[in-house]
């Protein structure tokens, strides 16, 4: 009924008909940003991801389902860390890579990974799409195939289809209606309410002004001031600067509406930058880089103004990124989040469902912990 296709470039794929499948408020999942990264070497060989993508066709050839799919050689810039089963097959004398991979390259973002569009028969083509994905990696011969932040209509289909869930944890704040950040401060308890208002009073007492700027109204000079930052900020933390300056140009001409600089200036110098992707309901906090340190400007660039945008345009969701425990007490709320995996070997499959399992107990534990550090009042929550 269905025709599965694997394509080595993006381009290969229509780019209305993939962003017509991808809706508008997965900004990562776009044609432009993925092909962007293409386009300025910021996958490939040199970074083992091997585009490799999905394009499902009916019986009239039409497109009904895409996926951005990779062939890797390691497992950096995932987050959905696995480092420790490539170990186990290393020592088994096995070879853990290359996997296919399902996500957008180094966002861990949540959202639908299989883009079918608004359709009745989504959990029809959702189906086909990873029946024919298993069906890929086994004739490639990979140990196995990972979708990476899935949504959960998603999930549990995989789940239904062998493959095995894994549970992670992020911080994500939601718009219960609020009309300012006074109206969400007001949901706070008092000390932590204290908190914030100081947080924010330290970088308006360091002469500190910051600027929101829509990616297509970015300057040329103010896209390599950031990435300057962007570059320095893996340095400091020993990572790989993956993203070229290219990449963060062409989706500002590209796609530029979907982007969201905040710009941090001392004394006519910008001295910090935060880089967000805009959804039609949602924002995806990504990249920070600063050149000093300034009291609390992290919190301010990174979380209150994304949260400042988000009431003021009625957005309903803000991700600020992957990890940090430190975004609870500033309003972002431990959520679950999820990945599915297909392992081929047998004898490895069961060991790391195991694995999951148990990881899946420990990590509702995490939730629960992590909830109870919660900055709203009772009644707010």
């Amino acid at each position: 009924m269905y025709k599965l296709t694997t394509h080595a470039a993006i381009d290969e794929i229509p780019a209305d008909a993939w962003n017509l499948l991808a809706g508008d408020d997965l900004p990562f999942m776009r044609h432009e940003f993925l092909a962007a990264m293409e386009h300025n070497g910021c996958v490939g060989k040199g970074f083992g991801w091997i585009p490799r993508h999905l394009m499902l066709t009916n019986q009239q050839g039409q497109i009904a389902a895409v996926a951005p799919c990779y062939l890797k050689y390691n497992s950096y810039g995932e987050f959905v860390f696995d480092w420790a089963w490539a170990d186990a097959y290393q020592r088994a004398g096995r070879r853990y890579y290359p996997k296919l991979v399902i996500a957008s390259p180094y966002t861990p973002a949540t959202g639908r990974r299989i883009l079918t569009g608004d359709t009745p028969r989504r959990a029809e083509l959702t189906q086909a799409l990873i029946q024919g994905a298993m069906k890929v990696a086994q004739e490639l011969g990979v140990s196995g195939l990972h979708w990476l932040f899935t949504a959960d209509d998603e999930t549990e289909i995989m789940r239904t289809e062998g493959l095995m869930p894994r549970l992670g944890c992020q911080f994500h704040w939601s718009n219960h209606g609020y009309g300012s950040f006074d109206d969400l401060l007001a949901r706070f308890s008092a000390e932590k309410r204290k908190k914030v208002k100081r947080e924010r009073r330290r970088v308006l007492d360091a002469n500190i002004d910051i600027r929101r700027v829509r990616g297509d109204k970015v300057t040329e000079a103010e896209w390599g001031i950031f990435h300057r930052l962007y570059e320095d900020t893996f340095d400091k933390r020993g990572g790989i600067p993956t993203l070229t300056l290219a990449f963060f140009r062409e989706i500002g001409r590209t796609m530029g509406e979907q982007l969201l600089l905040m710009l941090a200036e001392h004394e006519g110098t910008i001295v910090a930058a935060a880089f967000c992707l805009m959804g039609s309901q949602s924002l995806y906090g990504r990249h920070w880089g600063c050149l000093r340190d300034f009291h609390s400007l992290h919190f301010e660039a990174c979380y209150y103004q994304g949260l400042d945008h988000c009431i003021e345009h009625g957005l309903t969701r803000f991700e600020p990124g992957a990890q940090g425990e430190h975004k609870v007490a500033r309003g972002f709320l431990p959520t679950r989040t999820w990945s599915a995996h297909w392992i081929a070997d047998a004898q490895f499959r069961r060991p790391i469902g195991n694995f999951l399992d148990h990881e899946i107990e420990g990590m509702e534990d995490y939730i629960a912990e992590m909830q109870h550090h919660s900055p709203y009042k009772t009644e707010s929550v």
